[in-house]
């Protein structure tokens, strides 16, 4: 187990741990929560070896194997496949360890080093590493690609599959569903919950943390408060801890004002002297409560639009794409993604959009924001539309020289010589007021908007994008860099905003507490989607499972190619056969064939019987296992934690167990049938 015993951690002058101490179990899935600024950075820092304590105890088993993600950009040729298997240290090392025994010519050793390197995963490390790429939204024509021809957001995502690709004992993951889709993101959730070693991690995603936490680690004050559950469990218990606190403060102030009433009275007088000369006493041995400071709450609105066109927009058999690059030859087409698109925005509406990764969900944002020219149809705008375009890019096209002051600035010229501007202050007291409702006061107005954290930027950007007043606002992923605070305040500045939202996230808190309809961008067309996001969810993992079945097969059939080309290659060029028509069966051959479906039939009756009483067992043993997560999730004795996590471990063995034989046991009905055809 990991252990903080009256740790104190500096970073400079300023103390970010205070005496704290803490427990985490074996197996636990631990979310690291507070307040920006709060030392959550750091205290990964210190689990990874990066700080040591200035002062206490702190333990971490030695023999642990840690996997994180590196933070750094990757430049390399190699290709995305090898960048992830390399993720893989064991491996890696078993692969040197053989290199050197071939080296040295010793047999006994090139032996035991062949027999580690199989151990290690050598014959399906390629598999691995590709189910890892695919599940991260990669596409299969992707996987040999070089890492340096991916953009930074998918190499970052090569990182996180080379984390995980890493045989661990401890993972540290530091915002992992930063740059990812919600494709992505839900396939990421279903491959932690299988983790079996302990993780920590910080997300400002809350419904993330509750799918895949079972602790919640606080930091507070300088000090570690471990809540037993996921983030909304965490939220319950402190607003019920704070409420307590509040009273108790409440009820110790009215006790220090009768005492100092008491005494302020009574001091003077020869009678009372003793009595309070006690009280005085008494007030220097009471412990002070602290009074309750609640984290500071952000919040702010959006403006009443001047106007609300309805509809907002009408689109009419329209294409989106991207056309042909200047330096294509010419007559070169240009790249549709989506086409034929026939719907209306009407005022009012709240649009989540939805599809895979890379089925264009953006590119329709984009044209609709007139960044891209639609390639074919008709988009009619109603009058007076006012759209305020949060793009994924945004915060990249910032200056990072200029100060929050001098871009809303630059935004009034701009929108002054547009003919934009709705009635807005412009004075430069007026901007400096309206950033103050964004948190940029004081001397922030005039700091390098360079030098600011992600999660102010994005603050900025929201500011410059409410002083404008739409009445249609366009989303594409405006929760990337913003903590959780953030995101709560965007989310009730859009359900009061009155004009429409078009919103794409991985945010799923957001979506649901934004949007009420939803539109699937999927294989090239927009479609209303029936259901709300955890049918999506389901679609997506069946999809994922879809597209690796059919990268699987693919690879296979790329294998047995050459093999299968050998064997038959005629010797001159082959004339197709012509295809002759199949004969009718005879009776008697129509009967021999009943014959042997029957009796296939009563071959396959007790396999089915047998996977009939497995499904069964198996239902049981996922019952229990969800039982002992949440009771492992609950506040528990040391022996109970222990019997627990024994017997979970016993359930998820039986469970592997079952379910191989389950399989077996369809591959062997399934040749069985094979047989007839």
């Amino acid at each position: 187990m990991i252990t903080l015993k009256n740790v104190t951690l500096r970073r400079s002058a300023k103390v970010l741990l205070d005496s704290a101490s803490v427990t985490l179990n074996p197996g636990e899935k631990v979310g690291l929560v507070g307040r920006n600024g709060a030392g959550k950075s750091s205290l990964f820092a210190l689990l990874n070896g990066g700080l040591h304590e200035d002062a206490g105890e702190y333990y971490i088993p030695a023999q642990w194997r840690m996997g994180q993600v590196a933070q750094d950009m990757p430049e390399t040729d190699q290709s995305a496949t090898e960048f992830v298997i390399e993720g893989d240290t064991v491996l890696t090392d078993a692969r040197i360890e053989v290199a050197a025994a071939e080296a040295s010519g010793d047999g006994d050793r090139m032996g035991h080093a062949y027999m580690a390197l199989y151990d290690a995963g050598e014959h399906d490390a390629a598999s691995r590493a590709q189910a890892l790429i695919l599940g991260l939204g990669f596409k299969t024509t992707e996987l040999n690609n070089p890492v340096n021809s991916f953009s930074g957001g998918w190499r970052m995502r090569l990182q996180l599959a080379r984390a995980l690709m890493c045989p661990s004992d401890l993972l540290l993951l530091d915002e992992p569903t930063n740059h990812l889709d919600l494709d992505a993101l839900v396939w990421l959730e279903a491959w932690l919950k299988r983790y079996e070693g302990t993780m920590v991690v910080i997300s400002h995603d809350r419904e993330f943390l509750d799918a895949v936490t079972n602790v919640t680690l606080h930091i507070d004050a300088a000090k570690l408060v471990r809540y037993g559950g996921n983030y909304s469990k965490f939220e319950d218990m402190r607003a019920e801890q704070m409420e307590l606190q509040q009273n108790a403060f409440a009820k110790q102030q009215d006790k220090i004002a009768h005492l100092q009433k008491f005494i302020a009275r009574f001091k003077a007088k020869a009678s009372k002297a003793k009595q309070a000369q006690s009280r005085v006493k008494a007030l220097d041995r009471m412990e002070k409560i602290a009074p309750l400071l609640a984290d500071a709450d952000f919040s702010f609105e959006f403006k009443e639009p001047a106007n609300l066109p309805n509809p907002m927009l009408s689109m009419q058999g329209v294409s989106f794409g991207y056309p042909a690059p200047e330096d294509a030859p010419a007559g070169t087409p240009p790249t549709v993604i989506v086409q034929n698109v026939s719907r209306s925005v009407l005022a009012g509406q709240r649009i989540g959009i939805l599809g895979a990764n890379g089925q264009g969900k953006s590119t329709l944002v984009k044209t609709i924001a007139r960044d891209l020219a639609a390639l074919g149809g008709e988009v009619t705008e109603g009058k007076g539309l006012n759209i305020g375009y949060f793009a994924q890019q945004e915060l990249d096209v910032l200056r990072p020289a200029d100060t929050p002051l001098q871009h809303m600035i630059d935004l009034v010229k701009k929108l002054t010589s547009e003919g934009k501007i709705a009635g807005q202050a412009t004075r430069e007291q007026d901007l400096r007021s309206f950033l103050g409702q964004f948190n940029f006061s004081g001397d922030m107005v005039k700091q390098a908007v360079g030098s600011m954290s992600g999660g102010e930027k994005a603050r900025l950007v929201l500011c410059m994008l409410v002083w404008q007043r739409p009445n249609l606002l366009l989303m594409d992923e405006p929760t990337n860099h913003l903590d959780l605070a953030t995101r709560e305040a965007l989310s009730m500045a859009l359900n009061e905003f009155e004009g429409t939202v078009m919103l794409v996230s991985h945010d799923r808190a957001l979506l649901r507490a934004v949007c009420d309809e939803f539109w699937m961008v999927s294989r090239g067309g927009v479609a209303p989607f029936d259901g709300d996001l955890d049918d999506y969810q389901r679609y997506l993992l069946d999809e994922a499972k879809r597209l690796r079945a059919e990268a699987t097969a693919a690879v296979n059939l790329a294998a047995q190619a050459p093999a299968a080309a050998v064997v038959s290659a005629p010797a001159v060029a082959a004339v197709p056969a012509p295809q002759a028509k199949a004969p009718i069966p005879s009776r008697d051959q129509r009967k021999d064939d009943a014959q042997q479906r029957k009796d296939i039939h009563e071959k396959k009756r007790p396999l089915k019987k047998e996977q009939d009483g497995i499904e069964k067992t198996m239902a049981i043993l996922e019952a229990e296992k969800q039982s002992l997560h949440d009771k492992l999730a609950s506040t528990l004795a040391p022996n109970e934690i222990a019997e627990a996590g024994k017997r979970l471990k016993a359930v998820e063995d039986e469970l592997a167990t079952l379910e191989l034989r389950w399989l077996e046991l369809t591959e062997a009905m399934e040749q069985l049938e094979s047989a007839v055809h």
